[in-house]
């Protein structure tokens, strides 16, 4: 063996002994203290190879990576302080040691301490008592949000999903739910176990019981029954989008708030995370997270109007199939869905440019769009064709859109990728809603064209769940 590939090997065992050193800090850090550990936007999960690629992902900022030995001793550190609930970005904070340390050391738990003293308080968790989540549906959509909530449920004082309402059901329906949570096609098995209680008509999932309700109505069901109160009700069916649609499930014992995940229409709020989520007031009892495409285009149209202007554009959807098409040719109310949706891309319209304007109001009526649907079950890509106000310049362009992406405001929205060899499926439970694909980037003057990706599926779930959270009263501050 050489002496090279004998250095690599040892480099690589190094970096995976301290990244297994880091599982349990992190778990600790979450489960007593409710603080979330990024690397640059990417969530640091209990897995040492997780862990190490989270490292190399900072490649993508900074230009190279982050060493496992640099940040240990900083989430050491972290470790021995009594924070209060938040979300921090262990690679901002390495950066930061990196650049402000001499020769000594020995000042770690001073710097960390000073660079975390806005959550360092002594307040501890946002919520002393979880908030009941009630999903009304259980499709694509409600089931990842099923997966994220149970996930998120480790520190105890969080979301907890208390139960979901479907039609009613026929012999085998808890069986058959409980597999497809446990068993996904596209997103992979579920992180974690799947028990079918049918003798009480619910699911298990990771030690959370999640009742099954059965009824036709909203307002047919009594929450408080099952020990429900003050919930939040994620309504994933879309039967409903206007205010006296989504006011029945407040008919209901045991509501407090209503949220669609689809466009809302009349005076129901249509709200993009990271954009417009302060819009929201205590008194908004019914609001939408808007579609998956809005979330997608939204931030990133957001950072181009505020720095350079947008005179008008035109956005055009390259979107998967989706389950309101037909597998074979088929009758369909719409036009052209009803063509066999593996077999071929369907020219579809999309409300995704009108429903810009409902977040941000100064892009009302300069944007046009259409959506052609394409064989695959997942993952989009939004093309933004735009005339500028000011003239830029491909590397100005991307550099705005990079420092979007690890910025507090939006950093949560908008990821950005350098590579040239990116292709659709590499993006598959990707957690942001906007991914801007630098390298396709196209300028001319005051013209340019975006190429921004999504995951139609869980990019959008993980924006559903950042506006119950706000609902619920939990705002994390991000730090540094």
């Amino acid at each position: 063996m050489s002496d090279a590939l004998i250095d690599d090997l040892g480099d690589w065992r190094a970096d995976e002994e301290l990244a297994e050193a880091m599982i349990p800090i992190l778990g600790r850090l979450y489960r007593e203290h409710d603080v979330i550990v990024y690397i640059f936007g990417r969530k640091l999960i209990r897995s040492s190879i997780d862990i190490i690629k989270a490292h190399r992902y900072a490649r993508q900022y900074i230009g190279d990576e982050i060493a496992v030995s640099d940040s240990f001793p900083l989430l050491e550190a972290m470790g021995r302080m009594s924070l209060d609930s938040a979300k921090v970005d262990l690679g901002k904070l390495t950066v930061a040691w990196l650049e402000a340390q001499g020769d000594d050391a020995s000042d770690i738990d001073a710097f960390v301490a000073d660079q975390l003293r806005s959550i360092n308080t002594g307040q501890g968790r946002l919520l002393t008592e979880p908030t009941d989540v009630v999903l009304y549906g259980f499709g694509r959509i409600g089931r990842l949000l099923a997966r994220i909530m149970i996930d998120r449920t480790g520190s105890g004082s969080k979301l907890r999903l208390r139960a979901i309402v479907l039609r009613p059901g026929k012999d085998g329906d808890v069986e058959k739910r409980a597999s497809l949570l446990r068993r996904d096609s596209i997103h992979g098995p579920f992180n974690g176990t799947i028990v079918a209680d049918t003798d009480n008509s619910q699911i298990i999932a990771n030690g959370n019981p999640i009742k099954l309700i059965y009824a036709k109505n909203p307002d047919d069901i009594d929450y408080t029954e099952y020990g429900i109160n003050n919930a939040i009700v994620v309504d994933n069916t879309g039967m409903w989008r206007d205010a006296d649609g989504l006011g029945q499930h407040l008919k209901s014992n045991g509501v407090a708030r209503v949220l669609l995940t689809a466009p809302g229409k009349g005076e129901v709020k249509n709200i993009i995370y990271g954009v417009n989520n302060e819009t929201i007031r205590d008194d908004d009892n019914v609001v939408s997270a808007a579609s998956c495409t809005t979330n997608a285009i939204v931030p990133t149209l957001k950072v181009v109007n505020d720095t350079f202007g947008i005179e008008n554009g035109h956005l055009e959807t390259v979107h998967a199939f989706t389950n309101d098409q037909n597998l074979t040719d088929n009758f369909h109310k719409a036009s052209r869905r009803g063509r066999a949706a593996p077999l071929n891309m369907v020219i579809t319209e999309t409300g995704a440019a009108t429903a810009v304007a409902k977040a941000l109001p100064e892009l009302d009526g300069k944007l046009t769009g259409n959506a052609i649907r394409v064989p695959i079950p997942n993952v989009s890509l939004a093309i933004l064709n735009l005339n500028l106000e000011k003239e830029t310049t491909k590397d100005e362009l991307n550099a705005l859109l990079r420092e979007a992406s690890l910025s507090v405001d939006l950093g949560e929205q908008i990821d950005y990728t350098s590579s040239t060899e990116l292709v659709s499926s590499d993006l598959v439970g990707a957690e942001r809603a906007s991914i801007v694909d630098s390298q396709a980037t196209i300028v001319d003057g005051d013209r340019c064209v975006l190429y921004v990706w999504y995951d139609n599926e869980a990019g959008y779930s993980y924006q559903v769940v950042r506006i119950v959270q706000q609902l619920a009263g939990l705002d994390y501050p991000r730090v540094p």
